[in-house]
């Protein structure tokens, strides 16, 4: 998700911490959660830092090794240390981790549950696992858990708060019951669109959007690719690409010669339906690579990487990323 909303949660998570009698009991390990939580609920996301080194590296790495089985143990270590030296809380240093644990598991699970996906599964295996059923900013469960930091707040500066943990309770509560409902929808939308399509062995990939009632979907069957919307239950497909041209194009010299860029060789490693085309220009060739998850409603691929070669298919650049608005759809 989000970088605000993973904050959010991790303010809560420090709330839900309250359900502890010694958290109450206690300010300086009450503060110690808090600043663990913060920390554990955005650690995953410190591989931004490979933007450093390029785009094509960070989409590599990026949801990779920091969200893997390894880093849900490390992250928590990495952090309970130092604060319960800062705060003075080694006698809850085990209280501590287990908050700080439960901060970066949550931030993985959420990432799951994106379209976008993670590799939570390394160094066992580096398949993508995405649930398809939440977007990167979820308007109720930010307002749902934003409401329940504004009450903390308020509650603590007026001296109340006896039940924030029982608050926070029942706010998690009902955030997995809402992903609950999000997953039984999105598991219904891919039948719905399979039958509609008469593709039941097909592949389908669903993306959520801030309306409950509009999804995107790709549906990749032996023969195309078809792209389209989920409208209050009705299926509408937009547009339909024959995989024989993707192959055709897949085995062509100037395709085989965009190959050997950064940018492809990163984009091959996380996209999973891809398609592929170049066109011939004026000073030499064009080959755009696409992942067709990520689909805009206007009938374009945001996401994938564009080689630029010249007359002798030597390449000449090569860019990769997401070409949309940040409040356009998809949002992954």
């Amino acid at each position: 998700m989000d970088t605000g909303s993973h904050l959010l949660f991790g303010v809560t998570l420090a709330g839900l911490a309250c359900l502890e009698p010694a958290v109450v009991q206690d300010p300086a390990l009450a503060h110690a959660i808090l600043a663990g939580t913060l920390l554990g609920s955005h650690a995953p996301d410190l591989d931004t830092f490979a933007r450093l080194k390029g785009y094509a590296y960070y989409v590599q790495i990026h949801r990779g090794v920091t969200h893997s089985l390894p880093a849900l143990l490390i992250w928590p270590i990495l952090f309970a240390l130092p604060l319960a030296g800062i705060f003075g809380v080694w006698d809850h240093l085990l209280s501590l981790y287990a908050w700080i644990f439960a901060a970066v598991v949550l931030h993985v699970g959420l990432d799951l549950f994106n379209t976008y996906g993670v590799q939570c599964l390394r160094p066992f295996s580096k398949k993508w696992l995405h649930l398809d059923t939440l977007c990167l900013y979820e308007p109720f469960l930010f307002a749902l858990h934003a409401l329940g930091a504004g009450v903390w707040f308020f509650a603590w500066h007026g001296g109340g708060g006896s039940y924030v943990g029982e608050m926070f309770a029942l706010i998690y509560a009902a955030a997995i019951f809402y992903m609950a409902i999000r997953t039984m929808q999105r598991n219904r939308h891919v039948k719905r669109v399979k039958i509609a399509l008469n593709r039941e062995d097909g592949i389908c990939h669903l993306v959520p959007s801030l309306s409950w009632f509009l999804w995107q979907f790709v549906l990749e069957s032996d023969c195309c690719f078809y792209l389209g919307e989920i409208r209050f239950g009705q299926v509408i497909v937009h547009e339909q690409y024959s995989k024989k041209d993707y192959n055709q194009h897949e085995t062509h010299p100037v395709v085989q010669a965009s190959m050997s860029t950064k940018g492809v060789r990163a984009f091959l490693t996380f996209a999973q339906r891809i398609h592929v085309s170049w066109k011939e220009k004026n000073d030499g060739y064009l080959v755009e690579w696409r992942d067709a998850r990520f689909w805009h409603k206007q009938r374009k691929f945001p996401f994938g990487v564009d080689v630029q070669l010249d007359r002798d298919m030597k390449v000449v650049s090569d860019r990769i990323g997401m070409d949309k608005k940040a409040w356009d759809p998809p949002f992954v």
